[in-house]
């Protein structure tokens, strides 16, 4: 069966051949350390999250009055959260954000050339009763932080917002049921309830690299770009490094954005790849504006259902979007291909796998196809599933590869070797550099609290890291048992969407229901029962997407942990029936009316 795919196609690669190079590739990646190959930006290495983007630090005197809703966080769900909050008539609403204005992964990510790889029309949330549409079929960062803040002035969020605040502490008080948040600007409000928006995307982490902190040269990481060292601006022109040699650590998602940009600036880039992205076509183009005179009432959420659909596997009679995104998962996924024919579903995995080479093959022969040294291009090529690592999507990136200016100095997947005070050593070879750039991601495999950087206090002093030490616990990943009045938006026990801010306002859209009700009802504190608390963690895992095996033979990433599926990842996944079925999960919630598993009093 290996020889034809589906009976019909002929195959020009060798599945096996390709199981053996996948492993390969994967084994020598793998760290006994995991996660922990990480440093904490913390002690001498806190000035990588100092915020350079505030020009003056914001002066006031603390807080210690009473809100309705504290939500903690600015990024989008933060946003949506209030600003479907407010729709419903609550508008005593705070938010608490610690960078200098509100747009969370935008307001940190201003690297050059940073920009979402989701559609913009779908992505950005809001344009149509905002009556804006986007510039291009897919935002840059720029546009996309400008947004953020048009939401924000939409709804009167700045009026009540506290900026350049961290929330340090937070602790359930029985006899006044409410919420004591306290800050690092001395605050010590109360809330009846709190929304917890704190993405995963906003706590950078450092490469673990021995002699880091002996390097003489400057460093910054991508989140925190040092454009009074760089120059330019987020659309490049990096004037202040024509002279310096310049280092970039890491090849992610980020890394494929900036790394043209430095290229076109630096007297000489040397990109330090671990392990290379998977780089497919980008093809961003400006709005039509003929396409928009077109539109009818209601065409964002149809797209962005349209788009939904087709991400989840469901053949759609047209595919609005028609992107990277719904090309890949269409044909990984939906099995469009196998339309007409009878499959019998034990062959599906392998049917799926055969498709995932297909692909993966094209990718590689991207590479070829653009980079003209082959030594260089045999290291660009990926060599692993299409989802063991976020796909990127890119058009300069690997032409980038042919400047005379340019060094890929590939680790063979081992990794820099170390640092000293001149630069960087991979396999004894110096590399003498003026700056060495991080672009080594966020934390995203640590627990929640230490993300946060607080650890919420809930009933009997239990703590929410004392709670979900054995695992994540919630009931439709909201509510908690011992913490009363208090909500998550977050990944975990939710509808996982390739479109982050889709799912976002589907549960802030939820949570004003539950809050508004509360309110109208008069009600002091609603809490989940441990039975239906209970009930949902046995559903998640139940209908988990089995994908340990999957998730076991990628190479290392953030995906899998660094090469060690968690033994809880069952228990702390996404609702494994998909985003479709979480929301109309909801929508049933709502419509039942009785606020089923809720105790309110």
């Amino acid at each position: 069966m290996d020889k034809q795919l589906n009976n019909q196609e002929a195959l020009n690669f060798d599945p096996d051949a390709l199981r053996k190079k996948y492993k390969e590739e994967r084994d020598k990646r793998i760290r006994k350390d995991g996660n922990n190959q990480y440093k904490e930006i913390a002690g001498e290495f806190s000035n990588y999250i100092d915020d350079p983007y505030v020009k003056e630090k914001i002066v006031r005197p603390p807080l210690h009055d009473e809100v309705e809703v504290v939500v903690i966080g600015g990024g989008f769900a933060g946003l949506l959260a209030v600003g479907r909050l407010k729709e419903v008539g609550i508008k005593n609403v705070r938010i608490i954000e610690k960078g200098g204005d509100i747009g969370g992964t935008w307001y940190w990510n201003r690297y050059p050339g940073a920009a979402c790889d989701t559609e913009a029309y779908i992505y950005l949330p809001l344009c149509e009763e905002l009556n804006y549409m986007p510039k291009s079929k897919y935002a840059y960062a720029s546009e996309i932080f400008a947004h953020c803040k048009r939401i924000a002035n939409h709804y009167n969020i700045y009026d009540n917002a506290c900026l350049q605040t961290e929330v340090t502490d937070m602790e359930w008080e029985a006899s006044t049921s409410r919420w004591l948040i306290k800050t690092n600007q001395q605050d010590a409000m109360r809330a009846k309830f709190v929304i917890m928006c704190n993405g995963p995307f906003n706590r950078p982490k450092l490469p673990g690299i021995q002699g880091i902190s002996t390097y003489k040269g400057h460093t910054f990481h991508t989140s925190r770009w040092d454009y009074s060292y760089t120059g330019g601006d987020a659309k490049g022109n990096l004037n202040k490094l024509k002279d310096k040699k310049v280092a970039i650590i890491g090849t992610g998602a980020t890394s494929i954005q900036c790394i043209p940009h430095l290229a076109a600036s630096a007297k000489e880039l040397y990109v330090f790849q671990r392990t290379p992205s998977s780089i497919d076509v980008r093809d961003n183009r400006p709005t039509d504006p003929e396409w928009v005179k077109n539109l009818q009432p209601g065409w964002q959420k149809e797209r962005m259902d349209n788009f939904n659909e087709a991400t989840s596997g469901k053949i759609v009679e047209k595919d609005l979007v028609m992107d990277g995104w719904t090309e890949i998962i269409g044909s990984l996924v939906s099995l469009a291909k196998f339309r007409g024919t009878e499959i019998n579903p034990a062959e599906i995995p392998r049917l799926m796998e055969l498709a995932d080479f297909k692909k993966m093959e094209s990718i590689r022969a991207r590479v070829d196809s653009i980079v003209k040294d082959p030594k260089t291009a045999e290291a660009l090529k990926p060599y692993y599933r299409q989802f063991c690592k976020r796909p990127c999507f890119h058009d300069e990136y690997l032409p980038t590869f042919n400047r005379p200016n340019v060094f890929l100095i590939d680790t063979d997947g081992k990794g820099v070797q170390s640092i000293n005070e001149q630069g960087i050593l991979v396999e004894g070879q110096l590399y003498e550099v003026d700056c060495i750039i991080f672009a080594t991601g966020f934390e995203v495999g640590t627990g929640y609290t230490r993300r946060a950087g607080y650890d919420p206090i809930g009933k009997n002093g239990i703590s929410l890291s004392q709670k979900w030490a054995n695992g994540i616990r919630t009931l439709h990943s909201f509510h908690v048992h011992d913490f009363p009045n208090m909500f998550v938006i977050g990944h975990a026990h939710g509808g996982y969407t390739t479109s982050y801010t889709h799912c976002f306002d589907v549960k802030a859209k939820h949570l004003s229901y539950i809050i508004g009700e509360c309110l109208k009802k008069g009600m002091k504190e609603i809490e989940v029962t441990p039975e239906a608390e209970q009930a949902w963690v046995d559903e998640i895992i139940r209908v988990h997407r089995n994908q340990e095996a999957f998730q076991a033979a990628c190479t290392p990433g953030y995906y899998n942990n660094e090469g060690n599926p968690s033994q809880l990842a069952a228990q702390n996944s996404a609702y494994g029936k998909g985003p479709i079925a979480y929301f109309e999960k909801l929508d049933a919630w709502r419509e039942e009316g009785s606020m089923k598993g809720l105790k309110l009093s």
